[in-house]
């Protein structure tokens, strides 16, 4: 895609917040493959991810641009007759400590495949990997290390560089420009298995919700969706945990129980939150309701993916 045929696209998406239009489903694809691709200059590739970030993207757009974003790497196997999780982490901890590796142990405990793919670091947040690092448990070194892991341990971590090496460099992008993309909305959304997987997917903002029960009541199918705890996708531990089940068709709630007083970690470095992780593993503290409740609908999810193989 040259310069000259960006010239549209961007008139097109760059006139403002109302007065902006959407791009087609196939345009949309197009375009982000060029992004992947690393072929827009510079100049247009930050006037075309700003003019997104104001317009937003249309349901039609993400379509497109997710299935830009699934062509552009290669798709694990997942372990024979089983339905993995995906969890995406690439938002960490800022005030609370970050739970997401409590909650994957806890699936991949139950017999379930887990794959959690993100961010190794991020200045001044702590990520999921550095807690899993520090539980002992490093990200796979390629994509075959993870299939191995999934079905020997059923729990495999990859960051977004080994997954989805392209997607990885739109993501840091943000560095230069200061603000996140459509690709930090899109790297929640995809679906790393050649089969049948359910995604995790969490949203910061409540209007966020919609948009994305919308999308995936149209555009695809088997996602749990939430709003996480400071972006992360799991269950604030002093909120109402509110899980909705989407399959493609409708969306339904799985409410569970506020709790008051949660049990927490005393701080949320990596290695402090490790430690209580490993502590709630083995029983020796509490589990918070509101990740019980998340484990619980990661379980019944599973089972109605299953029933629909069958």
């Amino acid at each position: 895609m040259g310069p000259k045929h960006l010239i549209p696209i961007i008139k097109e998406i760059g006139r403002g917040k109302n007065a902006a239009r959407d791009l087609s489903r196939e345009d949309a694809r197009t375009l982000f493959t060029a992004i992947l691709n690393d072929e827009i200059p510079p100049l247009q590739l930050g006037a075309i991810l700003i003019a997104l970030r104001i317009k937003g993207e249309s349901l039609e757009e993400l379509a497109g641009f997710l299935e830009a974003c699934e062509a552009s790497y290669p798709h694990l196997q997942a372990p024979a007759g089983k339905v993995p999780l995906v969890i995406p982490a690439y938002n960490g901890a800022r005030k609370l400590p970050n739970l997401t590796p409590l909650l994957a142990s806890l699936v991949a405990r139950e017999g379930k495949p887990v794959l959690v793919h993100g961010v190794p670091d991020d200045p001044g947040r702590v990520t999921t990997i550095e807690i899993f690092r520090a539980m002992g448990v490093e990200p796979a070194r390629d994509i075959a290390e993870a299939e191995q892991r999934l079905a020997e341990r059923n729990l495999a971590i990859l960051t977004i560089d080994t997954l989805a090496p392209q997607l990885a460099r739109v993501l840091k992008l943000r560095r230069e420009i200061g603000l996140r993309s459509s690709g930090h909305t899109l790297v929640k959304m995809i679906q790393p298995f050649t089969s049948k997987a359910i995604r995790l997917v969490s949203v910061t903002h409540p209007e966020y919700l919609e948009r994305m029960r919308s999308f995936f009541t149209s555009y695809g199918s088997d996602v749990l969706l939430l709003r996480g705890a400071e972006g992360e996708a799991v269950a604030h531990p002093r909120r109402e945990p509110v899980i909705e089940w989407l399959d493609g068709k409708t969306a339904e709630v799985w409410r569970g129980k506020p709790e008051e007083h949660p049990e927490s970690p005393d701080g949320r470095d990596a290695e402090v939150t490790a430690a209580w992780i490993e502590q709630v593993l083995t029983g020796k503290r509490g589990m918070p309701a509101a990740i019980a409740h998340q484990e619980q609908s990661c379980a019944r999810a599973t089972s109605r993916s299953i029933e629909t193989l069958s």
